[in-house]
């Protein structure tokens, strides 16, 4: 379980002057990673079916915000994500660890790409925390081409203190990215789909695949993006979650 909210954790970033540079729309850019959009979001993911655990369900609720800044002339993203446990096979919940992660941005001619670190801070409750400190590097590029926009994302951690009785976290997560405009505010593509490499295990201990649909709106002048998804989680070893749906609630601020 400590794995599953680990993971999890590791999951999009996310101003209109910087998208229009770019020749982004809002919406495209509220699906882009590397896009300078300051953006505050809370998700809920409801696992309804577990691989070995028949009859067992899972629930996170998930803070997520993303600030946008400048340093040494260069663009930066800082997320922090804050995961809640509200249920768990093994009747667990509370706050799970939390994860803060900075990217700084370049742009190029097909896109942007970026370098940055991600850190996990062992703040969860007993039974969802890892009890470890860990940091490690992180990489990734968005492309776009018409209404549609692609890409992929490289997150690494690695243990560097922490409770020496319990398991390091040596983890690599890999993210495709697509994102397909459909108009009127209506995007499709993949959900956030994030595989994760166990380094101590030598193996995937997630391999997801799943889509989305989201609608940008505006609830006076802000805008506010919503999103569904669904995935499939085809490792099928031990307690690891099989069926997945989430519902996230965007709320973004451009800048004027």
């Amino acid at each position: 379980m400590i794995r599953y909210a680990i993971a999890a954790n590791l999951v999009l970033l996310a101003s209109t002057a910087i998208a229009q540079e770019s020749g982004q729309s809002l919406d495209q850019a509220a699906s882009d990673p590397t896009a300078s959009l300051m953006s505050f979001q809370l998700q809920d993911f409801y696992s309804y079916r577990f691989h070995n655990l028949p009859g067992e369900s899972a629930n996170r609720v998930q803070f997520r915000a993303a600030i946008p800044f400048t340093l040494a002339g260069t663009r930066n993203i800082a997320r922090v994500t804050v995961p809640y446990i509200t249920d768990s096979p093994g009747g667990v919940d509370g706050l799970s660890d939390i994860t803060v992660f900075n990217l700084t941005t370049f742009d190029a001619p097909w896109g942007r790409w970026g370098v940055g670190a991600v850190a996990l801070f062992p703040t969860g409750t007993s039974g969802l925390s890892a009890e470890k400190w860990a940091i490690g590097p992180a990489a990734g590029f968005s492309a776009q081409a018409g209404k549609v926009l692609w890409g992929a994302f490289n997150r690494n951690l690695l243990t560097v203190a922490g409770d020496d009785t319990r398991p390091d976290v040596n983890l690599s997560t890999f993210q495709p990215i697509l994102n397909i405009g459909l108009g009127n505010g209506w995007s499709t593509g993949l959900s956030e789909m994030v595989f994760t490499y166990d380094w101590d295990a030598g193996e995937f201990t997630s391999r997801p695949l799943g889509v989305k649909l989201s609608k940008l709106t505006r609830f006076g002048t802000t805008p506010v993006q919503f999103t569904a998804s669904y995935e499939h989680n085809f490792y099928d070893k031990g307690a690891a979650e099989s069926d997945t749906v989430s519902f996230t609630v965007k709320l973004l601020l451009p800048k004027s």
